[in-house]
């Protein structure tokens, strides 16, 4: 695992941080995080962790190709999985430094289409609790995200615009002022 950012993204907002801590509790599981997909790399840029099962970190990271995140993303594993130990795509999947158990993954949509990362949770241990109704809410929680990111983006650009914005030139910059227009 990489370690490439001192802090959590400040995307990542206060109240989704409280929805990942509250969702991964609800469903029993051990970390969630939410990813960020940069330069084909995934970026940790929020982790939520049960008291010692501190596994990764926020401000982590590591390769796309060689995480499930890519996986579920390109579709070698789906975005339910019990046990990844006994699924059938166990073999094409990229070593990792602890056991992954059960994993729910869903992706971080924006809306210009653009996938920001993925917000997954996982246990070391299996999990055939786990249903379709945990992973609609994983969804839920990702769409949530990308809406938080979506408007923390959005207010971002607005600053940055707000500090270019054009001023009107004075007499002396005009064109013809300069010279560069003649009248014939």
């Amino acid at each position: 695992l990489l370690a490439t950012a001192d802090k959590s993204d400040d995307l990542v907002d206060e109240n989704v941080r409280q929805v990942l801590h509250d969702l991964r509790e609800h469903l029993g599981m051990e970390v969630i995080f939410v990813s960020e997909i940069r330069n084909g790399n995934r970026m940790f840029q929020h982790v939520d962790t049960a008291p010692g099962k501190e596994l990764i970190a926020t401000g982590g990271g590591s390769s796309l190709e060689e995480s499930f995140c890519q996986c579920v993303l390109d579709g070698t594993l789906p975005q339910l999985v019990h046990d990844a130990a006994t699924h059938p795509a166990f073999p094409q999947l990229p070593a990792t430094p602890f056991r992954v158990g059960a994993h729910l993954s869903a992706p971080i949509v924006l809306s210009n289409g653009k996938v920001y990362g993925t917000l997954c949770c996982f246990s070391q241990g299996a999990n055939n609790s786990l249903t379709v109704r945990d992973l609609q809410k994983l969804e839920c929680v990702a769409k949530l995200t990308a809406k938080r990111i979506d408007i923390k983006q959005a207010r971002e650009l607005q600053e940055q615009l707000s500090k270019w914005e054009l001023q009107p030139l004075d007499e002396k910059h005009t064109p013809a002022a300069s010279g560069a227009l003649h009248k014939r």
